[in-house]
């Protein structure tokens, strides 16, 4: 697939690295020429010095033979603009980053359409949905739902309490068993799991469950689930915002800034629940006065990765269950994962999984990049005679880069297992590699 990306900052360059890997044909479009040069030494693309409003540089961009057209500077209004113009000039599908969650109302989906403009992502808005599941549930590292919620994807770090620790996956209790794991991290080490795989402590499991089953996990992995309604917030960014927009009112909110003019501008919007302190959140001394210890969740959304990891650090330190740091350097994940940081919010891989949505030829819809695993997840619907439905999924032979988690057939949540035989038209969860979107087009298409 063609693609041409404009933008080469820190969404953009992610995403031409990220689809350069599995053999796009990538061009990185970008005024700046200093940005291009810190990307082109680093990835398997093209790059090109122009404007993505300008139906010339757009033109010898070579936009008209491409497949996808992805704009994500950080103008809203240009990455509009730029997918209109590309759209005219011969694009078949565009995605523009926006900064206006109003757009993305369904009533406006055809509206943009006619424009030109095919997709949108709002990494601000996801990241805040992100943070919020986190505070329902924060006894999980991730939330996922598939099927109006039937069925859960979700992972937790195994303590070594939990009666599954030290089992073997061929263990575990195969009939009306309440769960189905479908990918183990442990250290930097991502294991699509078969049956000789062993739980250890410490590893974090992905796994599938039904929401009837929902109940029942925490124990199982060694966890105590709890109400969450004391939350600090490290940083009054958009982020923020948007995620204390979508808390209930009964929850009490304190939001730490540094500053100044950005506080008071707080203190003008904030409901009565939200209370602002002018100040930096990794000062031990503020944290106490401000009630760190009683705060039963402690969310870092500040601009600065190292930042949010200390933070986070800090607040566990003085006995806050659930943190939550955005850390956008990803080469900073896996130290955020060392430091048992709880929850990690990351915009370029929100995106990313915007983009695979767009990517798969197969019926597929909903992908989900899994921060700390180096995977990702999608529904999936598997197409008449295709090779998923010819046998049982213990004898498909999957890649083994590749597993399927859950399906739903007409309406019922079922957990998978290797005696299921997919049928056609099953919504399936399938979880993979960056590397195996063609795998999953060969399965299913």
């Amino acid at each position: 697939m063609r693609i041409l990306i404009a933008g080469a900052g820190e969404v953009g360059t992610h995403l031409a690295k990220l689809l350069g890997q599995e053999n796009h044909d990538i061009t990185l479009m970008d005024s700046s020429k200093e940005r291009l040069m810190a990307v082109r030494d680093n990835a398997e693309l093209l790059t090109f010095i122009g404007n993505c409003t300008s139906l010339k540089d757009l033109t010898e961009a070579g936009v008209a033979d491409s497949d996808l057209f992805i704009g994500v500077t950080p103008e809203e209004s240009k990455n509009i603009n730029a997918c209109m113009l590309a759209a005219n000039l011969g694009v078949k599908k565009t995605l523009a980053r926006i900064d206006n969650y109003e757009y993305l109302l369904p009533k406006n989906v055809e509206f943009f359409d006619k424009l030109g403009i095919h997709s949108m992502i709002y990494p601000e808005m996801m990241a805040a949905r992100e943070i919020i599941s986190a505070l329902k549930t924060p006894w999980t590292r991730v939330w996922w739902e598939l099927s109006n919620g039937s069925i859960i994807l979700t992972a937790a770090k195994i303590r070594a309490n939990a009666p599954i620790a030290n089992k073997f996956l061929k263990e575990l209790p195969g009939a009306g068993k309440k769960f189905h794991i479908v990918v183990i991290k442990r250290g930097s080490q991502t294991i699509i799991p078969r049956g000789n795989d062993q739980i250890l402590p410490n590893d974090i499991l992905y796994f599938t469950t039904l929401r009837k089953n929902l109940d029942e996990m925490p124990t199982i992995m060694g966890k105590t689930s709890f109400e969450t309604k004391n939350v600090m917030f490290m940083g009054g960014s958009r982020i923020t915002m948007r995620a204390v927009q979508y808390l209930p009112s009964n929850i009490n909110i304190k939001i730490i800034e540094q500053n100044r003019e950005r506080a008071e501008k707080l203190v003008e919007i904030s409901p009565s629940n939200v209370t602002i302190f002018l100040g930096d959140a990794r000062d031990a001394e503020l944290l106490l006065s401000e009630g760190i210890s009683e705060m039963d969740a402690f969310i870092a959304l500040t601009g600065n990765s190292e930042a949010n990891i200390l933070g986070c650090m800090m607040a566990k330190q003085y006995g806050v269950k659930k943190t939550i740091a955005e850390v956008e350097n990803i080469d900073y994940i896996p130290m955020a994962e060392r430091f048992d940081i709880g929850t990690v919010i990351n915009k370029k891989l929100l995106s990313a999984s915007k983009i695979y949505e767009l990517l798969l030829r197969a019926d597929a819809s909903n992908i989900k990049c899994l921060t700390f695993s180096n995977a990702n997840v999608g529904e999936v619907i598997a197409k008449p005679n295709s090779k998923v439905t010819k046998k049982l999924i213990k004898n498909l032979n999957l890649p083994t880069d590749m597993t399927l988690g859950a399906l739903i057939r007409n309406g019922e949540p079922m957990l998978i297992d290797g005696d299921t035989l997919i049928e056609p038209y099953d919504q399936v969860m399938v979880f993979f590699m960056n590397t195996s979107l063609k795998s999953i087009e060969s399965f299913f298409n």
